[in-house]
């Protein structure tokens, strides 16, 4: 008899050790390690065990393994930290753009046919030239209908065939885009297809998702590492610090927000492992 599970959206599903194994795996963790930690969590299980609850058994036993798996583990729960303003996500988006070989310029007014628009990431590869909406949740299991690429694509047929000024020239969007952290609804992503309109989100499409385009460049937030405080996390983020990738690359980062030569090392080397440089 099978184990049924809550998840965070309320809905009910039988619990799935492959999906609970893959979800380790992806985070580096060993096969000995993964056979422990599912033992472990199939002896906790309960009918009507949530989602949350085994996450945040899965986490506090990861975080005896090296740091840099916890933090992986952790990615997800890591990008809804990049909050609750929503500006550190949509800069983060435009570092992912950035690794992919796109310009990009953030918070933009642009005059469209009716009213003006703030456009939260204009992306521009090969003189084509994209509007990005972002749509930022901090809340596990939110989904976004319909109503939003519904939305996005009245938006981007206001703008379209506009001359929009830019960087010293004068540009025309070729196509509009819809990037979330969390879940499109099946009439979504239906819609986004039927009308060309672009959608990003946590998980899809398979091979450009948000979670596939960090794992492929190593481009972890600073909000996976255990070993910074929740404080020192948004002291980095104030500072326009997204990436675990800018941490390695200058470490005078963390003295500038008062991280003690005790913990510096400790925090240098979770940054390095998690990105793969250690």
């Amino acid at each position: 008899m099978s184990i049924i599970i809550t998840k965070a959206s309320g809905e009910k599903a039988p619990f799935s050790e492959w999906k609970l194994e893959q979800s380790l795996s992806r985070a580096g963790a060993t096969d000995v390690a993964i056979s422990a930690i599912i033992d472990n969590i199939k002896n906790k299980l309960y009918d009507g065990i949530s989602t949350k609850e085994i996450y945040s058994i899965a986490f506090q036993l990861l975080k005896k393994q090296p740091h840099a798996i916890a933090a992986k583990y952790n990615l997800k729960r890591a990008i809804m930290q990049l909050g609750p303003s929503g500006f550190p996500f949509e800069k983060f988006y435009a570092e992912i753009l950035k690794h992919q070989g796109y310009s990009t310029f953030l918070n933009v007014i642009a005059h469209g046919h009716c009213i003006n628009h703030e456009i939260d990431i204009i992306a521009s590869k090969d003189d084509h030239y994209y509007m990005l909406e972002c749509k930022f949740h901090n809340q596990v299991g939110y989904m976004c209908d319909v109503k939003i690429p519904l939305y996005i694509n009245s938006r981007f047929n206001d703008l379209i065939n506009q001359a929009i000024p830019l960087n010293n020239k004068t540009i025309t969007f070729d196509q509009g885009w819809v990037v979330t952290n969390t879940k499109f609804s099946l009439d979504a992503i239906k819609y986004g297809e039927c009308m060309g309109l672009k959608l990003i989100s946590w998980d899809y499409p398979a091979e450009k998702s948000i979670r596939e385009s960090i794992d492929s460049k190593s481009l972890y937030p600073i909000t996976c590492l255990t070993t910074l405080s929740a404080v020192e996390k948004m002291k980095l983020l104030e500072n326009g610090i997204i990436l675990c990738k800018e941490i390695c690359a200058d470490h005078t980062i963390l003295s500038s927000i008062g991280i003690s030569k005790t913990r510096f090392q400790n925090v240098i080397k979770e940054s390095s492992e998690v990105i793969g440089s250690a």
